[in-house]
């Protein structure tokens, strides 16, 4: 008499015997997805027009801080 309980045929084990056949190329997943974005972010480059929409929002916003902190405004002490 065995220690191991009757398993029935139809039954798989969980953990596989042989090995799983792997992809053709011989690459893993994660390569083959770091490499999709790779070129995804070559593909992609800004155009003229949003480098320019950047700059103008920049120098607004800049130019607002710079009158915000300089704005003497509103205060009592004058003479």
């Amino acid at each position: 008499m065995t220690k191991t309980p009757p398993v029935p045929a139809q039954n798989p084990s969980p953990y596989p015997r042989d090995e799983v056949p792997h992809g053709a190329s011989g690459e893993g997943e994660a390569i083959a997805v770091a490499k999709e974005l790779a070129e995804a972010k070559k593909r992609w480059a800004p155009s003229k027009q949003q480098i320019g929409l950047g700059a103008a929002v920049g120098i607004g916003s800049a130019a607002i801080v710079a009158g915000l902190l300089y704005w003497r405004g509103g205060r009592k002490d004058r003479k």
